[in-house]
């Protein structure tokens, strides 16, 4: 049988609480692992995956610079934005209105025990997403996320950042799709740490702004499919929140 997912939207959501959400998550799934292991048993702990758009946060990575970090924290103050060092992988990047970020926090040995295979299934579904508006994208070598133009060394530019965190097997952090972001907030920033490489949207690339609520359920779909997986709605919103 296929794995279950259980989707929440948290709508607008403050970074720190979605990601106190996510630790939460993941201890109640690391605590049913350990359990397994001391008394033999069998308890499948559940896979969740939230969307989400935040306000005006940069967030870096433990592998990260902070001189990726190009303003003051008064200058911060200015751009009515935050910033965070976080522990998932990878440097900077911007998560803010416009923007469709996913957090999976999926038990990993439920589907398969390679994270390099999780992240370009990652990137496989965002990138079936961005096809069916027309948009061909693909991977940059060397670098994670998804991009287009990737084969022109002059013209690549990332659509969608992506860093995670596995601990036990279990994922947390995830990706960051850009529908119709203010994409002058990268301006102040080495976007995950790759000097002059351009950062581009959805709206960018087609004149238009799609509709936000169509493009998370063909990314739902995609997910489903790549991942062999049921999606299982819940309740919108941080629960207790």
């Amino acid at each position: 049988m296929n794995p279950v997912v259980y989707f929440r939207d948290l709508g607008l959501a403050d970074f720190k609480q979605c990601w106190d959400y996510q630790e939460r998550l993941l201890a109640e799934a690391t605590a049913i692992k350990i359990r397994n292991k001391q008394e033999g048993r069998n308890v499948t702990p559940e896979n969740h995956l939230l969307f989400v758009e935040h306000p005006h946060v940069y967030t870096l990575g433990k592998s990260g610079s902070d001189n990726n970090l190009l303003v003051s924290a008064a200058q911060l103050e200015a751009l009515q934005a935050t910033f965070y060092k976080i522990n998932r992988g990878g440097d900077i990047t911007y998560h803010g209105p416009g923007q469709l970020v996913g957090y999976p926090v999926l038990d990993l040995e439920q589907f398969f025990t390679d994270i390099h295979k999780y992240m370009r299934l990652l990137e496989e579904a965002v990138i079936r997403t961005l096809r069916e508006w027309g948009i061909e994208s693909g991977r940059y070598p060397g670098y994670t996320g998804v991009w287009i133009e990737p084969e022109s060394q002059r013209r690549a530019r990332k659509i969608c950042a992506m860093g995670v965190k596995c601990s036990r097997w279990i994922t947390m952090h995830g990706f960051a799709l850009n529908i119709d972001p203010d994409l002058s907030y990268f301006r102040h920033i080495v976007p995950c740490g790759i000097l002059e490489k351009d950062v581009t949207s959805m709206e960018k690339e087609l004149g238009f702004i799609p509709e936000a609520e169509k493009i998370k359920a063909c990314l739902l779909y995609h997910i489903a499919e790549v991942f062999s997986c049921r999606i299982e709605p819940l309740p919108k919103g941080i629960p207790g929140q």
